[in-house]
């Protein structure tokens, strides 16, 4: 059985990187046409001061988190502008292929919005042979709750409704649970058409922590990368739909009556409204950069070693903090990494964990990661072998 998941993972890896074979960056960039784009909109590409090419040389490959999307693309027209001889080819998939492409060995480091699991660690032993895969959280945000409701504009939710307009449990947007939170609002009698990722997603595991966390009456389900819950719509990549936290994105922006989940970055690409949550608090807290990052900041590290996988507060009340967040990890060997790519992704890795790469993340709808776990990041990274 052992040897079928195996062949059945490498599989799995192999067509993912396929499909991205072409997909390589330039120095000049490549936008994203399938929705999601890029945070960057057509900004100027300039080399970062802060970026140290070593060693660093030929194609590094990676994949994984579409969270991370937009962020990973100004990192790569940055670090190669700097960078000359050097490719970045970052394939936004999702988590759970990222995670599969790095321990069969295609990448130099996946992207993953979820920690590895205990036998995703075991997996990535026999690939780092002298170490194992370890989480460094280089990007958060908030995950936003994206709506489309002709004639609404503002409004608000709460864990336990969110639960149950996810679970297809309330159906209508008029529904008094809403019409509550909502007070003065005109919300129509309309069918809700919730729409969730379809392919394994670390968004999806990070919403069903949150849920699970704050409404544990109304949410039942493990949080785990695929979509759990009956009903609602899978945004797939069918009929010329982007995958991802795009393909959500894309579906949420054009059918009226809809909500889904995805990364600020995508809502504010493609002026999608928002949800604000009440947490509780003393008012509804916005899917903000900053808000989120007064939730991130509160978070303590949960990983042994060199592994800095992070434990968050989803059930936080703090004033302006915003529950509903995700970290991004790149996943890459404490040591064992390929000797050809090392060097350079170190020198990527170190520029996206830099005072530079950071600073940068807030204008595209994420959140820095706080500065006493990021210089945790750097020391690990610089220590990779």
């Amino acid at each position: 059985m052992k040897l079928q998941r195996k062949n059945r993972l490498r599989a799995t890896a192999l067509g993912a990187l396929a499909v991205s074979g072409a997909l390589v960056l330039t120095a000049c960039g490549s936008d994203d046409n399938t929705g999601g784009g890029s945070a960057g909109t057509g900004e100027k590409t300039t080399a970062a001061s802060d970026v140290d090419c070593g060693k660093a040389k030929g194609q590094l490959r990676a994949s994984g988190s579409s969270a991370q999307k937009n962020a990973m693309d100004l990192w790569v027209k940055n670090y190669m502008a700097a960078c000359s001889g050097v490719e970045i080819n970052y394939n936004s998939s999702s988590s759970g292929e990222g995670i599969v492409a790095f321990n069969q060995g295609t990448v130099g480091f996946a992207g993953s919005d979820s920690a590895l699991k205990p036998e995703e660690v075991a997996d990535s032993k026999e690939m780092c042979k002298t170490g194992q895969g370890i989480n460094l959280p280089m990007v958060g945000g908030p995950v936003a709750i994206g709506f489309k409701l002709d004639g609404v504009d503002k409004l608000t939710l709460d864990a336990p409704t969110l639960a149950k307009i996810f679970d297809t449990k309330i159906k209508k947007w008029n529904d008094p649970a809403i019409a509550k939170l909502n007070d003065g609002v005109d919300l129509p009698d309309k069918a809700i058409q919730p729409f969730h990722r379809s392919e394994d997603s670390g968004t999806t595991q990070n919403l069903g922590k949150y849920l699970s966390a704050a409404a544990p009456q109304d949410w039942k389900y493990e949080a785990e990368k695929k979509w759990p819950a009956p009903g609602g719509q899978a945004a797939s990549g069918s009929s010329g739909v982007a995958s991802g936290s795009s393909g959500v994105a894309s579906q949420v922006k054009t059918v009226d009556g809809s909500i889904g989940y995805f990364e600020l970055s995508y809502a504010k690409s493609q002026q999608i409204p928002t949800v604000d949550i009440n947490t509780g608090g003393s008012a509804p807290v916005q899917a903000t950069s900053e808000n989120a990052s007064k939730a991130i900041a509160a978070a303590k590290v949960k990983g042994t070693g060199k592994d800095l996988a992070l434990d968050l507060d989803y059930t936080t009340k703090a004033e302006g903090a915003y529950p509903l967040v995700l970290v991004t990890y790149e996943v890459v060997c404490d040591s064992g990494n390929k000797p050809e790519t090392l060097d350079t992704v170190k020198s990527f890795l170190s520029y996206a964990a830099s005072d530079d790469g950071q600073k940068i993340l807030t204008d595209a709808g994420y959140a820095p990661i706080p500065a006493e776990i990021n210089s945790k990041v750097r020391e690990t990274i610089s220590s990779l072998s």
